[in-house]
Order: structure tokens, then sequence, then C-alpha cells
């Protein structure tokens, strides 16, 4: 009841959005300067019949995707060692820092120096991840009860057991926090990357001609392939990590039955 209840008003809150759009496209009554959600429709409606289209969103897709799983793992990765030694924290306090003040453009014009387009959006996307991941990590990990800590260092317990029964149970809400962040970052990075270094292929490079040729209606239709493709991703990938640590809990409690 509850759950239909709260789709209905997810529901209604878009068809007042668009309502909202329309209005807001009659009364300034200029396609250049925004165009209808019949036009938008339209218009993506024409790109899903291209065959470049499927091929930007797949560049796009792919590079972004490499980055936010790299970002994923270095950041782990830095977490454990800053956990481990607290001066590995302090010589990564820095960067860190840096990477999470910094303006996303700044970055971009200063990568395009010493990388191709093509992969900007990779190394973007990694930086914007990375500071997430690793203050969640972090916080994670310190977390961990010291007394499960000790018992485990008395009876010896394997690194491996260690991970699989202390630390991954514990790191659940933190990791899915940090991933839920920073895949709505990688995108929005990944894609700016792209509007600035304009690689061939790509979404980047899409909305620059929209931009170039003053076309809204494909500004917008490629602005909501960038928002359901994010959202569609997100989606999968919590579903996945929920769906692992649903299969993780289940051997663990297989495991410990007499």
């Amino acid at each position: 009841m509850w759950a239909k209840s709260g789709l209905l008003q997810r529901l209604l809150a878009i068809a007042l959005a668009l309502l909202l759009w329309q209005v807001g496209a009659m009364a300034l009554d200029s396609q250049l300067l925004l165009a209808t959600p019949w036009q938008v429709l339209l218009r993506l409606l024409e790109l899903l019949q291209e065959p470049a289209f499927y091929g930007a969103v797949g560049f796009s897709l792919v590079r972004i995707l490499a980055g936010f799983l790299l970002g994923l793992l270095l950041g782990t990765l830095l977490a454990v060692l800053a956990a481990r030694w607290p001066l590995a924290e302090t010589l990564l306090w820095p960067y860190i820092t840096v990477i999470k003040t910094t303006p996303v453009a700044s970055f971009i014009i200063l990568c395009l120096i010493w990388l191709d387009s093509g992969n900007l959006p990779i190394f973007i996307s990694l930086l914007m991840v990375l500071p997430v991941v690793y203050s969640n990590m972090l916080s994670g990990i310190r977390q961990t009860d010291r007394k499960l800590l000790e018992m485990a260092h008395v009876f010896r317990v394997g690194t491996l057991r260690r991970l699989r029964y202390l630390y991954l149970p514990q790191l659940q809400p933190y990791l899915t926090s940090a991933c839920s962040v920073a895949l709505g970052m990688s995108w929005k990075a990944g894609i700016a990357a792209e509007v600035i270094g304009i690689p061939e292929g790509s979404i980047g490079e899409m909305l620059y001609e929209a931009k170039i040729y003053l076309s809204a209606p494909d500004l917008f239709a490629w602005t909501v392939v960038i928002i359901a493709v994010s959202v569609a991703f997100e989606r999968l990938f919590l579903w996945l990590l929920r769906r692992g640590y649903g299969l993780l809990g289940s051997r663990r409690r297989g495991e410990v039955r007499p």
C-alpha cells in the first residue's frame, strides 16, 4: 500500500515537473531558448534510430565505468593503508584535500595537457570518485569492533576470514553510501570532461555540437539520455552490490550451522 502510494506521488511529481516545463517553454515561445517536452521526445525518438547514438552512449559508458571502478579500487586500497598506518593517512591528506576542493574544470583543462581526450573521462571520473570512496571506507574500517579484532588476533584468524566475517559486513553501509554518491559524481565529471575535451564519438561531443548549432531539442534529449543511463547504471550497480552481500551473508550462515 505504502509502496504504491510512494510510486503514485513520484509519478505526480514528474507530471508536475513536465507541466511546469511546458508552461515555461510556452511562455518563452522560443525553441532556441527552451524546447517543449514534446519536441525533446520527438528528437529523442529520432536519436534512437541513429547508429551513432548507441556508439556515443557506449563510448561514454565504458570510459566513465572504467573511471568509477578504478576510483573505487584505488580509494579502497588507500583507505586500507591509511587505517593500517597513520603516517600513510598524513601523507595522503594533502592530495585528498586538493582533489576534493579543486574545481572539476581546472582538473580537466590541466589533464588535457597530459592525456589524450579519449582517456580524459576515465581519469576525471577516477579523481572525483577517489576522495568519496576513500573517506567512507576509512570511516568504516575504523568503526570495526575492536574487541572482535582482538579476539580474531588471539585466535589467529587468517586475513581472508577477517575480511569476510569482520570487515566486509561492517563496511556494507559505508560502501553502499560511497558508491551511491560516487556514481552520480562520476557521470557528471565524465560528461563535463567530454564536453571540454570533445573526444570524437562521445556524448560530450554531441552536447557540444548541440550548443554550437543552438539546438535546444538535441541538448535536452542528450541530457535526458545522460540522466536515464546514469540512474539505470546506479540502480544496477547497487543491486549487484546488495546481491553480493546477500550471497555472502547466506554463505556465512550456512557455514556456522551445526
